[in-house]
């Protein structure tokens, strides 16, 4: 006689708050609560600034590793895993593979044909329930092609397209599923019947598909060529510029900034942007994101030109100086290098000056080690110094008193 399968309870605590499954890498933020690691850089990518679980406002995005709750995971996965001929309990997925076989086949062929949305819906609903799930549809032959392939067939409804695209940006992160996704679209002769698919989302389709199409498109860019690819893309470039010109959602925003960024890396693409109206898009507010990519765009002298013509740009950026991570601190104080020193821009010199940037500066150099962001900010105290007589340290709250003026 069989004995039967025991289910066991998986402790709250090793569960991440985001993503409801067992943490593979948990990491803790400042406000001391603990996420996987690839919930929460997608929650953080997204453009939130609060921790999910309390919705206080992040003075820092780092996190660490959790290591003593990574043990005690080990330590719970290893007992809970049954050693041969014994009766011990263990994890069930939430719907086992053996039954669904036969039902992934038929929805596959339903995918197929030409009324596929009710199809999509319910792989959709499956694969949002659990990592387990998630899982059997990656490893299930030929699964994530047929649905990859909704994008690239024509003269299928808008639904259809949304729900294929929100499967793929639920399976992004099982491994594999990126290279896979690369090599079916851009290592074949469908690429041009995908970008107009997505680009056809990001002006038709709801605000939460357009969202998941950019993740989509930005994740699967993993290497120059793809990169390259996207970029020659002029519909893709351009819809993708009017959506940032356009939206108010910041997490959209902050996907788009982001998806831009990652296609900058020929001063062609770059001189395209710049073209388009990118440097003025990009001033109307300042993230995190749009400081990486202004940096990026200020490394050419046509981008500190348009940054020449957007002083107020650099009130801004001084504003947000202090209140970012460490990584666009550096992005901040690189666009301000660039217009201060290299250009010697008086306009920006004269905004950052009046927005007590000279003090944050002293601050930022300060806490660096010697590297290029402490070389940068020493020459734009020189740069800020000339360009003011009676320059005296403005008042900046800080813990930093011992900075004093030479």
């Amino acid at each position: 006689m069989v004995k039967e399968e025991l289910r066991i309870t998986v402790p709250t605590v090793f569960r991440c708050p985001i993503s409801l499954d067992v943490m593979k890498s948990p990491v803790s933020l400042c406000t001391g609560v603990t996420y996987d690691r690839s919930s929460i850089q997608q929650w953080l990518e997204s453009g939130h600034d609060t921790c999910p679980a309390t919705m206080q406002v992040l003075p820092s995005k780092d996190f660490v590793p959790n290591l003593t709750l990574h043990r005690l995971i080990n330590l719970w996965l290893q007992s809970s895993t049954p050693r041969p001929g014994s009766g011990s309990p263990r994890l069930l997925p939430a719907t086992p593979p053996a039954i669904f076989d036969a039902q992934a086949k038929i929805l596959m062929e339903e995918i197929e044909s030409e009324s596929c949305v009710d199809a999509l819906c319910k792989v959709a609903e499956y694969v949002s329930c659990c990592e387990e799930n998630r899982r059997f549809v990656v490893r299930f032959g030929g699964f994530v092609e047929v649905i990859a392939g909704v994008l690239r067939r024509k003269c299928v409804e808008i639904e259809a397209l949304e729900m294929a695209v929100r499967v793929l940006d639920l399976i992004l992160s099982e491994n594999g599923v990126k290279e896979r996704l690369n090599k079916l679209i851009f290592k074949s002769n469908y690429q041009n019947d995908f970008l107009s698919t997505i680009v056809l989302i990001l002006q038709n389709g709801s605000l939460n598909s357009k969202l998941k199409s950019v993740r989509v498109l930005d994740s699967i860019a993993l290497d120059s060529e793809t990169k390259r690819k996207l970029a020659d893309s002029e519909s893709l470039l351009s819809t993708l510029l009017h959506l940032l010109k356009t939206s108010n959602n910041q997490s959209l925003n902050d996907a788009v900034t982001s998806i831009l960024t990652t296609v900058s890396i020929t001063r062609s693409v770059k001189s395209r942007l710049i073209q388009n109206g990118a440097v003025g898009i990009l001033s109307k507010s300042i993230t995190e994101k749009s400081l990486k990519l202004l940096a990026i765009l200020c490394g050419c002298s046509e981008g500190r030109s348009a940054m020449s013509s957007e002083p107020k740009c650099a009130a801004k950026i001084v504003e947000k100086l202090l209140k970012v991570s460490k990584t666009a601190t550096e992005d901040a104080v690189s666009v301000l290098w660039s217009m201060c020193w290299l250009t010697k821009d008086e306009k920006v010199k004269e905004e950052v000056i009046k927005g007590n940037g000279l003090t944050k500066i002293l601050v930022v150099m300060q806490r660096e080690e010697e590297g290029n962001v402490k070389m940068m900010c020493r020459d734009l105290v020189k740069a800020l110094r000339a360009g003011s007589k009676d320059w005296c340290l403005g008042s900046y709250e800080t813990r930093t008193t011992h900075i004093r003026p030479c």
